[in-house]
């Protein structure tokens, strides 16, 4: 008898001692379990006495688990509004999924905690627990449910304790869906403030879907449960914003006490917090079409307002995946026509200011119409990144860019050390309606031909443009109207450029504003002096050979630092320099700055003074500067900023006569930029400026005089008159654009 009593307390003390060894493997006994049949089958096997625990038993749980129960939320006022108040313990809405025969709940019931509600899709489970805990714990309810689809209301749990759920739905062999599911589950029902208290192994895909699923608005800590049984448990609290916490450890452990399982977790744990670390820095941070879902930059199925993500569409490590920016519109007045448009964006611009800097997206916001701007993408995942839910009939404009062009031929291209591939092309336009009025002006041709300059490292802005003059019988084409077109009865490359007609607008601004303010200051029309002239910027030399034909009493220089940018100008546009129009090739910073530095000062609108080696010696009359921005990612279209620093404009301003004239064509898409630019004219300039901001809000040309009497509006209004009178005898309507365009000049204020 005593041997046999012996020998019972020695088996006792084994089984106790080597729990791990008998429960049943988790990896096969729960593996196998993510179907009805052989959770049930399994449940079976183990016998319906048998309650043992494969992750804890209750003394190793109990202090931990009821003082995370019992503790109050730890969402701070700052961040998450107020915190919830303290639930009480009786009251405390718990859910307890794939409960199997675990006394886990029924030790919680005696704890204080009965307001437990189990799930289980194995009636086998919930038959054997309802049996045992009916008359016992009268208040405990019990449900056959599949856990990735809880029939429960959003935000209506306190907790959610999961002994091995999760574990149990991600079997390798069948991946992470389910897993993925449940979580969402999860996440779903629990209230702000609520907790996910999930007792895993803590195996690499397990930990991996904790962590990145509860990245955004979660608050997350782990804890060492059991050495033996090697489990951990995760605690993860929902915050109401979607800030990203580090994640705390509140416990060491090591290889020796948990063997190599602990290096898995300890690798996957420090791969997250190296991630979170970086999104809290302040880096650039690409969210995936994943990490929005998961409400990493809030609800996207709500507009908020100014809001911008950028975003990732597929995997980086596959062979197609996508970088964009997601833009949701400031409220205005006006309704929207689209939910969601997307601007796919050339990959030779995505460094435009427009398309890369935000206050340039939010310009293309503005003008998409549409309450959410998706750029630069494809679309079968637009769907899902629309603020509502959207059925078949919707559509999604793809907006695009289109220099409106029906036919185009490259006629010339040639490569510059300093502006890289130059382009010289033929174009024949969709429609005529960006020349408005001035239609007419050109009735003598049927098919209007443009020849346009273009440099490759800003292909989507033509930087000169001129009509081709005609030589086949014309046909006059009234306003609005489109053309049926036909290729042209002559080559491509033959015509030769109207240079008695500017394309561009501003050009004729430039004119406009010359004209005006040099009668203004001169007081007549004589044409008794010349006045020395400096162009910066060539481009197709169509503007100085305009001037060079209606403005005789201009002897003009152009500065140019390109000689291939020269030669284009000779032999493709009819550029030709005489003794009134000649070219230096040189820096135009350092030419003005040679000029202010001269000290050869005339008084007054004066005679130009020539050297024997037929260099001017005076001060300049009229200096202009017209020349695009090479840096597209800058938010200046045109000039470039070295020619709206304050020292350059100060150059400018002494290298003028008394009375001289500085005009510059400014371009921006942005307000800021502009506003800038303004501040730094009036600074050198004082009150002697006049601009003209042209209809599409993006060009404008500033006037500035070296003398500071500001001129007066009845000052604009009889030079407009004397202009006007002045070019009666003008038969090009050229005239009438420019009498049009003086009477719209103002003072800048």
């Amino acid at each position: 008898m005593g041997r046999k009593k012996k020998k019972q307390q020695k088996q006792s003390q084994e089984n106790s001692s080597t729990a791990a060894e008998n429960q049943p493997d988790s990896s096969k006994s729960v593996g196998d379990c993510t179907t009805g049949e052989n959770w049930d089958e399994f449940l079976n096997e183990i016998g319906s006495d048998d309650s043992s625990e494969s992750y804890a038993e209750w003394p190793q749980l109990e202090s931990l688990l009821t003082e995370q129960l019992s503790s109050p939320s730890l969402l701070p006022p700052e961040t998450a509004g107020e915190a919830p108040p303290a639930v009480l313990a009786a009251e405390m809405a718990i859910l307890v999924p794939k409960c199997g025969k675990s006394e886990l709940s029924e030790h919680l019931y005696d704890a204080g905690f009965t307001n437990i509600t189990n799930l289980d899709f194995s009636k086998v489970a919930i038959a054997h627990m309802l049996r045992r805990n009916l008359s016992e714990r009268p208040m405990m309810k019990w449900r056959v449910m599949d856990i990735t689809r809880i029939q429960y209301e959003d935000k209506t749990i306190d907790a959610i304790i999961d002994n091995g759920g999760l574990d149990a739905l991600m079997v390798p062999e069948l991946g992470s869906g389910l897993g993925r599911r449940y979580l969402s589950e999860v996440k779903r029902l629990l209230k702000p403030g609520g907790k996910y208290i999930c007792l895993t192994k803590a195996e690499s895909r397990v930990s991996d879907i904790l962590f990145s699923m509860f990245r955004f608005g979660w608050k997350m800590s782990l804890h060492t449960i059991s050495k033996e049984l090697q489990t951990f448990m995760v605690v993860i609290e929902k915050d109401i914003c979607a800030s990203v916490h580090e994640i705390s450890v509140m416990d060491e452990y090591s290889v020796e006490s948990h063997g190599n399982q602990v290096c898995e977790l300890y690798n996957a744990l420090e791969r997250e917090r190296k991630f979170r670390s970086e999104y809290c820095s302040g880096c650039d941070v690409l969210y995936s079409l994943k990490d929005l879902k998961l409400g990493a930059k809030g609800n996207l199925k709500e507009l908020e307002e100014g809001r911008r993500i950028n975003l990732i569409l597929g995997e980086p490590e596959g062979s197609q995946f996508y970088k964009g920016v997601l833009i949701d519109a400031q409220q205005n007045s006006d309704p929207f026509l689209y939910h969601i448009a997307v601007l796919p964006v050339p990959h030779i611009r995505v460094d435009d200011w427009i398309f890369s800097s935000e206050e340039g997206q939010k310009n293309l916001i503005a003008n998409s119409k549409a309450s959410r701007l998706l750029i630069k993408y494809l679309t079968p995942l637009v769907r899902q990144l629309a603020p509502r839910e959207c059925d078949d009939s919707d559509t999604f404009p793809f907006m695009h860019i289109n220099d409106g062009t029906y036919q185009r031929e490259v006629v010339h291209q040639v490569t510059s050390a300093l502006a890289g591939t130059i382009v010289v092309d033929e174009a024949i336009y969709l429609d005529l309606d960006q020349y408005d009025e001035d239609l007419d002006l050109v009735s003598d041709y049927r098919d209007l031909i443009f020849r346009r300059l273009t440099f490759e490292r800003s292909a989507n802005m033509v930087q000169s443009e001129a009509l081709l003059a005609g030589q086949i019988e014309g046909k006059k084409v009234k306003k609005g109207k489109q053309r049926s077109y036909c290729r042209p009865s002559r080559s491509y490359g033959e015509g030769k450029v109207d240079h008695n007609y500017l394309v561009r607008p501003y050009h004729n601004v430039i004119i406009s504003g010359l004209m005006l303010i040099s009668l203004h200051l001169k007081g007549s029309s004589s044409t008794e002096c010349m006045f020395e002239t400096v162009v910066i910027g060539i481009g197709a030399g169509l503007l100085p050979m305009f001037m060079k034909n209606w403005m005789p009493n201009l002897n003009i220089e152009v500065v140019e630092l390109d000689q291939v940018v020269l030669d284009v100008a000779k032999e493709h546009f009819g550029f030709k320099e005489d003794e009134k129009l000649r070219v230096c090739i040189t820096d135009g910073i350092q030419f003005v700055r040679d000029k202010a530095d001269s000290g050869a000062v005339t008084e007054g609108l004066h005679c130009t003074v020539v050297h024997a080696e037929g260099e001017s010696s005076s001060k300049l009359d009229i200096l202009i500067v017209d020349k695009d921005a090479p840096n597209l990612s800058s938010a200046l279209i045109c000039p470039a900023a070295d020619f709206v620093e304050e020292s350059f404009l100060q150059n400018a301003k002494n290298s003028l006569s008394e009375e001289g004239l500085f005009i510059i064509r400014l371009a921006s898409r942005s307000p800021a930029a502009t506003t800038a630019v303004y501040s730094t004219l009036k600074k050198v300039f004082g009150k002697s400026l006049l601009y003209l901001k042209l209809d599409d809000d993006v060009n404008e040309v500033i006037f500035a005089l070296k003398n500071e009497s500001p001129i007066t509006e009845e000052d604009l209004s009889k030079a407009c008159d004397e202009l006007e009178r002045s070019l009666e005898l003008v038969t090009r309507k050229w005239g009438k654009r420019v009498i049009k365009a003086s009477k719209l000049i103002q003072p800048l204020r």
